[in-house]
């Protein structure tokens, strides 16, 4: 109890750092976490990609017949959009 300094009120309103703060979040995270969770992202970003890819192109005559607003184009570019988000998560994993 001796020992305890009272922060003075200065200190206690000003704001803390932001950077310095996600550096003491990050905590420890080993390389092989990094790398396997890094790998999971970036392959289920391949496997969105190519697996609804080939179930666009199944389904493509009933897409067409259907002449929804949403057509191939839209269908591949939300396909495409997901896994690029997909594949983002697995950079930032492994390197950020």
């Amino acid at each position: 109890m001796g020992g305890d300094k009272v922060p003075s009120i200065g200190i206690l309103d000003k704001p803390e750092d932001l950077k310095e703060l996600l550096k003491q979040d990050r905590g420890e995270d080993c390389l092989p976490c990094r790398i396997v969770g890094g790998g999971a992202f970036l392959g289920l970003a391949a496997y969105s990609y190519f697996s609804g890819q080939r179930q666009l192109e199944l389904q493509r005559a009933k897409i067409l017949a259907s002449k929804s607003m949403l057509g191939m184009r839209s269908r591949k570019v939300g396909i495409a959009a997901t896994s690029l988000g997909l594949a983002w998560l697995g950079i930032w994993r492994l390197f950020l």
